[in-house]
C-alpha cells in the first residue's frame, strides 16, 4: 500500500526525521491562506502516487500567497501519468547546500533488506545510477540485527554521505520497522545551508499483510478525493478489487488467474472493467458483494466470473452465485465459467437455476468471447 508524500513525512516527523513546515489543501483558495501561514514563499508539490511530479510540472516554486493560488490552479486536475492531482502540499522552501538519496528496500529474494544510498540524490539519481552505479552503495541489512548507530555510520561510508546523516538512516530504519513498510525512501535527503539534515521528499509502502497490527491503515479515507468510491466500497468489504476502464467485470479466484482472465478479454477485442480476486471464498456473502460493487460501475456491459476449482469447490461457488442472485438485482449479462474440482455440479446447480441474464461457457477462451460479445451489444 503506497502512502502520499505527506503521509509519509508524517511517519518521518513522527520518528524524529526533520521535514520543513507544509500544509495540505485541495483548493487554490485553501492554497492562497496556507501559503500566507507559511511566510508567503512556498514549493507547490502534487500529491500522486507516482514519480515524475518535476518533469510534469508537478512541482512549482511560489513566491507569494497570490502565486500559490495561481499555482494550485494549474497543478490542481492535472494527468501525471494517469493519476489526478486532487491534493496539493505546501512547503516552506529551504536553502540546499547538499543532496543525498536514501532508502531501505525489502529484497525478497535474499530474505533481507537492502539500504540504496548516494551522495548524489535529486531528479537525476536514477540517471546516475544507470550511468554511474559505482555512485550508488546498496548495502545488505540482516532483519534479524537491523540498522544501528554502526551499521547506519557503515551505510553512511559506502555511499560517501557525511556523518550527521547517520542518525537520520537510523531513524528511517525505524520507519520501515515499526511502521511494518517493506519501502521507505527519501530523496532527497538535504543539508542546508545552516547544516540542518531534513528529508525533502518521501516514499513509503506499506505491507498489506500487516493491517492487522495498524488500525489506522483499515481501508481508504472514502472522504479522500483521490480514493475511487467503487475502490473504498469495495475495500470496506474486504474484496481485492481495483477500478479499470473497460466494459467487462471480472470475478475470479486466485491473483494468477484474475490477470490472465484480464489479458484474454483483451485479446478478444474488449476492455476489462476491473481486478476482483475473491480466492479461496465463494460465499453467497462473497458473491453478493462482488457483484453488487461491479454492477454498480456504470461502464460495465457485461460480467464474466471465471473459477477454477482446486481447493476451491465449483459447486460451492455456483451455491454462491445462485444466493446472490436472491439478494442483487443482476441487471447485465453473466458469464460462469467453472472448472475443475466439482464443476459438473457446479454447471447443473446454474443450468437448474436458469436465470435468464446468466450464461454458462467451458473454456476461458470462450467465457472471455462471449462476455466480449454482450459487452459490445450492450445487452
Amino acid at each position: 500500500m503506497d502512502l502520499y508524500e505527506y503521509e509519509a513525512r508524517e511517519l518521518f516527523k513522527n520518528h524524529g526525521i526533520a521535514v520543513p513546515d507544509a500544509a495540505v489543501v485541495t483548493s487554490p483558495r485553501e492554497a492562497r491562506a496556507a501559503a500566507g501561514s507559511l511566510g508567503g514563499r512556498v514549493v507547490v508539490k502534487a500529491q500522486v502516487k507516482t514519480g515524475g511530479r518535476g518533469r510534469a510540472g508537478g512541482v512549482k516554486l511560489a513566491a507569494t500567497p497570490a502565486a500559490a493560488e495561481l499555482t494550485a490552479r494549474q497543478i490542481l486536475g492535472m494527468d501525471i501519468k494517469g493519476h489526478v492531482v486532487r491534493k496539493v502540499m505546501l512547503a516552506q522552501p529551504v536553502r540546499i547546500e547538499a543532496e543525498f538519496y536514501v532508502s531501505y528496500v525489502l529484497d525478497r529474494a535474499a530474505g533481507a533488506f537492502l539500504a540504496i544510498a548516494s551522495a548524489e540524490g535529486g531528479m537525476e539519481v536514477e540517471e546516475i545510477a544507470a550511468s554511474r552505479p559505482e555512485s550508488v552503495a546498496r548495502v545488505p541489512v540482516d532483519p534479524r540485527c537491523g540498522v544501528d548507530e554502526a551499521k547506519a555510520a557503515e551505510i553512511a561510508r559506502a555511499a560517501r554521505l557525511p556523518p550527521e546523516t547517520v542518525p537520520a538512516l537510523v531513524r528511517l530504519w525505524h520507519v520501515l520497522v515499526e511502521e511494518d513498510a517493506v519501502l521507505v525512501e527519501v530523496n532527497p535527503l538535504v543539508r542546508t545551508s545552516t547544516g540542518e539534515i531534513l528529508a525533502l521528499d518521501g516514499k513509503v509502502t506499506l505491507d498489506a499483510n500487516a493491517r492487522f497490527r495498524h488500525a489506522r491503515w483499515e481501508g481508504p479515507d472514502v472522504t479522500d478525493p483521490g480514493v475511487d468510491p467503487l475502490e473504498a466500497a469495495a475495500n470496506a468489504k474486504g474484496l481485492t478489487y481495483v477500478k479499470l476502464d473497460g466494459e467487462v467485470g471480472v470475478i475470479g479466484n486466485g491473483a494468477g488467474l484474475v490477470m490472465s482472465t484480464l489479458d484474454v478479454i483483451a485479446a478478444c477485442g474488449a476492455r476489462p472493467a476491473n481486478f476482483l480476486d475473491i480466492g479461496g471464498g465463494a460465499s453467497a456473502r462473497v458473491m453478493a458483494d462482488g457483484l453488487g460493487v461491479i454492477l454498480s460501475d456504470p461502464a460495465v456491459k457485461s460480467v464474466l466470473v471465471n473459477v477454477f476449482g482446486g481447493i476451491t469447490s465449483c459447486g460451492a461457488v455456483a451455491d454462491g452465485i445462485v444466493q446472490a442472485l436472491e439478494s442483487v438485482q443482476l441487471t447485465k449479462p453473466l458469464v460462469v465459467r467453472l472448472d475443475g474440482n466439482d464443476a459438473a455440479r457446479g454447471r447443473a446447480i446454474l443450468a437448474g437455476r436458469a436465470h435468464p441474464l446468466v450464461q454458462q461457457a467451458t473454456s476461458m477462451d470462450g467465457a472471455a468471447r462471449r462476455a466480449a460479445r454482450l459487452a459490445r451489444q450492450g445487452v
